[in-house]
């Protein structure tokens, strides 16, 4: 279970499936693209009114902050990898090359938490504002066809239903967004581009017209007095909202599972990883100052939607529907990069032996892991449209924390084993950054409910269980050793009879 795959081996490998495998068609404009479409989400327009009511009043840009600053950590552990090992597949290859096979296994079955469970998720949440603007057009979809079977369906007569019969939106738009992905990476990082830009025209738009109706009184007190409880408000609330906020950053990582479709890996994922997650905090920043310069923390106190109360002090009605627009196409994008990371991690699994084949088979015109894109579509789709998995948002975010930890580890041990390895990026003050990243994962996972950690626990249960059933068994690097051992033992045994 200890066995590991050679930094060498994992390059060269790569380089003899460059005519075959996947295709390089990304620069570093679509890796930040990428990153900016994971992070800056549709909780650009709610983590800042909710922390600035419950944690930390204005102060929340420090609170953004901080949570970037801690996640930066890792993004650099992130980076030094993406540019010495040039190959899909994130935090799993990563720990293949560094603590073996077995804790590969286990991170990248991890992965699915933060990938498949994260695009389930946003699909859900992406329903909900797609059925509100298609009412605005007054096209009323039935409520049984926008609710899983388990969540209960409040009528247009004021009843209520115990369930729904199926969230259909969630389906269509996890449906359409894996033959997105089926058909070229280079058309899905287009479709990105486009998104990415449509979010972000209209978070500047906001930061610029709601500029001018900044009242410098909302600022004061800037840091508001603590309650006497800690987190809410005081410095106290600036740590607390961090921790909350740190979760508006998670993305970042799903740009190094690109990295074997990337034009120049060794220069474009760090750019790209780095470069994604400071634009996150430049906008994270300046919209949170702006929002809370116009109106004052304390109104968003209860407020499902903070960004539509902020906006309304503008005046400009437009921006209603604007907003609407720009969670929407925040959402599809994080879906979009989600599936796309996740199809990824999953085609190097089954590259080395230990998921079945299928999950690697490229498409001979798209260069695409087409089936693993498909294998997901129905996965992701039964999740979004079946299941109530609003509560699973912690074993996202338990996930993440642990992959994170497993990188940052990574890379002491690396510098420690592989001294000499060609780096394209190279961590600052090794081992005492990996070891902050560590601390701040760790620190941040104690916080979540026990429930996350024995969902985490029965999760990693069923991945062992299918690792020694199937997973060890067909691993291609234990099948070349034994090979190699058994010819060993035949070579031994013809010099002895001789």
């Amino acid at each position: 279970m200890l066995l590991k795959k050679s930094i060498e081996r994992l390059v060269s490998e790569n380089e003899q499936n460059d005519g075959a495998g996947l295709k390089r068609s990304l620069g570093p404009i679509n890796l930040v693209a990428l990153g900016i479409g994971a992070i800056v989400g549709a909780g650009i327009f709610s983590l800042t009114g909710i922390v600035a009511a419950e944690n930390a009043g204005p102060a929340v840009i420090l609170s953004f902050i901080l949570a970037a600053v801690a996640c930066a950590f890792c993004a650099l552990c992130y980076a030094e990898y993406a540019s010495m090992i040039p190959v899909a597949g994130s935090a799993y290859t990563y720990t293949y090359a560094t603590m073996g096979e077995f804790m590969a296994w286990i991170i990248g079955w991890d992965l699915v938490l933060e990938y498949a469970l994260a695009s389930a998720t946003v699909a859900v949440s992406w329903s909900s504002y797609a059925t509100k603007l298609l009412s605005h057009l007054q096209i009323n979809l039935p409520p049984e066809l926008t609710s899983s079977p388990f969540d209960p369906v409040k009528l247009a007569d004021g009843s209520t239903l115990s369930g729904g019969i199926v969230n259909l939106p969630a389906i269509v738009i996890v449906a359409l967004l894996s033959l997105v992905l089926a058909k070229g990476t280079k058309e899905s990082a287009t479709m990105n581009n486009l998104l990415v830009l449509l979010k972000l025209s209209v978070i500047v738009l906001f930061i610029v017209l709601g500029w001018s109706f900044i009242q410098e009184e909302n600022y004061h007190p800037f840091i508001p007095e603590n309650t006497g409880e800690f987190g809410h408000f005081g410095w106290s609330g600036i740590v607390r909202g961090a921790a909350v906020v740190f979760f508006g950053f998670i993305g970042f990582d799903a740009v190094s599972t690109a990295a074997q479709e990337s034009k120049n890996p060794q220069k474009d994922m760090p750019i790209g990883i780095i470069g994604s997650l400071l634009v996150a905090t430049f906008l994270y920043v300046a919209f949170s100052y702006v929002m809370t310069g116009m109106v004052s923390y304390k109104t968003f106190i209860g407020d499902a939607s903070p960004a539509a109360t902020a906006f309304a002090v503008t005046g400009y009605h437009f921006l209603n529907s604007a907003l609407i627009i720009a969670i929407l196409a925040g959402y599809t994008s994080v879906i979009l990069v989600m599936l796309m990371g996740q199809s990824r991690v999953f085609y190097s699994m089954s590259k080395d032996g230990l998921l079945p084949s299928f999950f690697s088979d490229i498409h001979s015109k798209f260069k695409t892991p087409w089936k693993s894109n498909l294998f997901f579509m129905v996965f992701v789709s039964i999740l979004a449209g079946f299941v109530p998995i609003s509560d699973l948002g912690h074993m996202v975010s338990i996930g993440t924390l642990f992959a994170f930890s497993l990188v940052s580890l990574g890379i002491i041990i690396l510098r420690k084993t592989s001294p000499e390895a060609k780096r394209g990026f190279k961590v600052p003050l090794v081992p005492f950054v990996p070891i902050l990243g560590i601390g701040v994962c760790v620190f941040l996972m104690t916080g979540l409910p026990l429930e996350s950690w024995e969902r985490l626990f029965v999760w990693m249960a069923i991945g062992i269980v299918f690792y020694f059933l199937y997973g060890k068994r067909h691993s291609k690097l234990r099948i070349e050793k034994e090979l190699l051992q058994r010819k060993n033992e035949n070579s031994n045994d013809q010099n002895l009879k001789e």
